[in-house]
């Protein structure tokens, strides 16, 4: 059994930014499914939006959020993402980030789709990676954090299972080379692991996003909200060979052109006045609507109009890792297709990171502030996990004197029972597979609530079958993730199901011209039905 001041579970952008500020009050573990550096925030090409230079303001940047969010923002957590983002991205600056700048040594600002400014700090398009870079090197040099590889949360360690007052206290996590599930009680747990785009079968995602936090939250009786608004990236490179390569937003942000395949037309200004620089959930269900009217497999992106060069030293990773597939970014458009990239709903969070389960934080893509409402304005998702890691942080900082006076917790070590280890392993397989296909099929861009019936009752089976082979047979790291996404899978149809409008992300062709006039969150809790807050 371990004991620590902070559990953080996961090593993105907001996982490493609460580490490093709890670390300099209290030792910390920061437990990671794989390497360190293998998470959401190391794929992320475009940047973080902040208001950096004269020609932009703090009242324009939350306007675009407010209007992207589909009048479900909560405006409070907007406007203080919005003013603490620039003090955010100079923190980056004083740790080693080393952003795009031009030639007279001022940040080089991108404009993405719903942004009317450029505002977007990036390190040219592998800005997820400068960060992570910057910001591992200094976690791991760091005497007061603990990284544990290749270990994964299998549950929260709630109180109010043995008994005691309901609260979390640490995480049973699993050891993969071992094979052990260690028990670690933490004086605060948080979850920072990011988002579940392995739930569809088509993702922009890494591998590791299998909503691992949001399930252990609700198993643990944590609140819920809004997981109905899943959002589908516009453009993913569609090819055989290619395992969900994002094609970055901001080439739209410097001139590329959606057209169609056949005619070449570029359509997109026929479903929204901005065209191609439209939110991602327009943009995305243009491209699902003109695929279905033309029966193409696929769209294109075009930037062939705009200089080589350009091109070239503003995208150099894309422009590399689309020539590895035979194709030439400058010379020719690219085909690209919408898929599973962010969830805007997640576990509940106040304005410092705490849930409503006393003793749980959730900062990130997990988490449920507000700030995305239904549907997120690009490169908002960054500054979310900075800022909002930031304010956990200091609310640790302040809180960890009163916690360490606390009498220590004990509770029992993980017992594996009459548990066997599994020689049917493509249960699992099939079961993963199945999933994904329902939720693609049923779930994706476009709902309606025939579909999402059908879903469910599949869920539904599905979710028993794995119930049953998970408690007879060991915990491995595919049984636990598709545990996850099964009961990530179910919270996404049931929130649907239970809102009977089209807003934002969520689009039911059963109510395609029904917006209700109060916008209301999506809340859920183990136990309870769906149900809109204040309902």
């Amino acid at each position: 059994m371990d004991r620590t001041d902070v559990l953080v579970l996961g090593s993105g952008i907001a996982g490493l930014t609460v580490a490093l500020r709890c670390a300099e009050h209290g030792d910390v573990t920061v437990v990671t499914k794989r390497k360190s550096d293998d998470s959401a925030t190391a794929w992320a090409q475009g940047g973080i939006a902040a208001v950096l230079s004269e020609d932009d303001s703090y009242d324009s940047h939350v306007a675009d959020t407010l209007t992207a969010g589909a009048g479900l923002c909560h405006d409070v957590v907007v406007d203080l993402c919005v003013r603490e983002g620039p003090a955010a991205v100079r923190w980056l600056i004083e740790l080693g980030v080393e952003f795009s700048r031009g030639g007279d040594g001022e940040l080089d600002l991108g404009r993405e789709g719903g942004h009317t400014k450029r505002r977007v700090a990036h390190a040219g398009d592998i800005t997820g990676r400068e960060i992570e870079r910057a910001l591992l090197q200094r976690a791991v040099d760091h005497p007061r954090i603990r990284l544990l590889e290749w270990h994964m949360g299998v549950d929260l360690i709630a109180l109010s299972k043995f008994g005691g007052p309901d609260q979390c206290v640490g995480a049973y996590v699993l050891d993969e080379k071992s094979g052990r599930v260690e028990t670690i009680l933490a004086r605060a747990t948080i979850l920072a692991t990011g988002g579940a785009g392995k739930v569809y079968l088509y993702t922009s995602n890494p591998d590791v996003a299998t909503g691992d936090g949001v399930a252990m939250a609700y198993r643990a009786g944590a609140e819920i909200a809004n997981m109905e608004f899943y959002q589908f990236h516009p453009t993913c490179l569609y090819h055989p060979q290619a395992k969900s390569f994002l094609i970055s937003e901001a080439l739209r942000g410097e001139g590329a052109v959606l057209r169609l395949p056949h005619s070449g037309e570029a359509f997109m200004q026929k479903h929204h006045p901005m065209a191609d620089l439209a939110p991602r959930d327009i943009v995305a269900r243009a491209i699902d609507f003109e695929m279905k009217r033309t029966g193409s497999d696929c769209v294109h992106l075009d930037i062939t109009h705009k200089p080589k060069a350009f091109v070239r030293e503003r995208f150099p990773n894309i422009c590399a890792e689309v020539e590895r597939y035979g194709l030439d970014l400058t010379q020719e458009p690219i085909p690209v297709v919408p898929a599973a990239h962010y969830m805007c709903g997640g576990v509940t969070s106040d304005m410092r990171g705490r849930t409503t389960l006393p003793g749980l934080w959730v900062i990130g893509e997990a988490a449920c502030t507000g700030l995305h409402g239904a549907n997120r304005l690009a490169s908002n998702s960054l500054l979310e996990g900075l800022v909002m890691g930031t304010r956990a942080a200091d609310k640790l900082a302040k809180k960890l004197p009163e916690l360490r006076a606390a009498p220590e917790q004990t509770v029992p070590d993980w017992q594996i029972g009459s548990a066997v280890p599994s020689h049917e392993e493509v249960v699992v397989a099939h079961n993963w597979d199945e999933l994904r296909r329902t939720m693609w099929n049923y779930v994706g861009i476009v709902r309606t609530n025939t579909r999402l019936r059908r879903a469910a009752r599949r869920i539904a089976l599905l979710e028993e079958e794995i119930r049953e082979y998970y408690w007879k047979h060991l915990v491995t790291r595919d049984l636990l993730e598709l545990r996850n996404i099964a009961t990530v899978a179910g919270l996404i149809v049931s929130n649907a199901a239970s809102r009977h409008e089209s807003r934002g992300l969520h689009t039911n062709l059963d109510y395609p011209d029904v917006r209700a006039d109060l916008a209301a969150d999506t809340v859920s809790k183990r136990g309870v039905a769906p149900h809109a807050r204040g309902a």
